[in-house]
């Protein structure tokens, strides 16, 4: 497990070189966004220790195997200790709800853990606001830290080689774009996220990118195939029409 500070409140913890998982420095200890794949739980909490905090938290920008891949071994170690947040569609999913119609992409492992929060958006979790990005999932969040307007967005962008909105398929890390469910609504949440300015983007895949505005607006135009001086910074993204109640 790779860790390396890339603000001063968070760091970022890498395994197998391109699955990337977050802890965010609290007064009472550590949230940990993600928890990458199955079988990273003792790595991660050393990683915390290392860092000299508990992970107090979780919160999961989406229910994909390669972001909830060690929340059970995670919860079963750290017990009652531990609040776990989940966005409220991908949720409901993991509950075995048929959120949309058809076969949603990527893996969505069998988790015996149930959220005690459902994440939605505005939602705080510790000095994190959630912002309601959907798109590569249903309900799929990012989150900015109030502090510092540090962005993660998880897989609504990667920046391997590049950076890139995950709906548009690059052949320099293809993985996101095949597990990607919904084009236009990702396109839609990755305006948003624009449209926050952040000083620093964090993502699921990929090294930290710092003041991204300028390569957020080239990632949208190549999404949408538009000038890079078009891009506009829209409203709030919301959840798919589609979408059960």
């Amino acid at each position: 497990m790779n860790s390396i500070p890339v603000t001063e409140n968070v760091i970022q913890l890498t395994r197998l070189r391109f699955v990337n998982a977050y802890l965010v420095r609290e007064p009472d200890g550590f949230t940990l966004v993600d928890t990458t794949t199955g079988g990273a739980a003792a790595a991660l909490l050393a990683a915390a220790e290392e860092r000299g905090a508990p992970v107090r938290r979780i919160a999961l920008t989406h229910g994909h195997g390669d972001h909830v891949g060690s929340l059970d071994a995670l919860k079963e170690r750290l017990g009652e200790s531990v609040q776990v947040f989940m966005p409220e569609l991908d949720a409901r999913i993991h509950a075995g709800e048929r959120i949309v119609d058809g076969k949603l992409p990527g893996a969505w492992p069998k988790l015996s853990t149930v959220p005690d929060v459902r994440l939605d958006d505005g939602d705080r979790v510790g000095s994190l606001e959630v912002v309601l990005t959907p798109g590569h999932t249903p309900g799929y969040v990012a989150f900015l830290d109030t502090r510092d307007g540090t962005v993660i967005a998880g897989d609504t962008f990667t920046t391997y080689g590049r950076v890139a909105v995950d709906s548009h398929f690059y052949l320099r890390f293809p993985f996101a774009a095949m597990a990607s469910w919904h084009k236009s609504i990702t396109i839609e949440s990755a305006r948003r996220l624009r449209s926050l300015d952040p000083t620093m983007l964090l993502v699921g895949h990929g090294p930290a990118t710092r003041g991204p505005a300028p390569v957020m607006d080239q990632a949208i135009a190549r999404a949408v195939g538009a000038p890079a001086e078009a891009i506009a910074k829209p409203g709030a993204a919301r959840a798919p029409d589609r979408a059960r109640s």
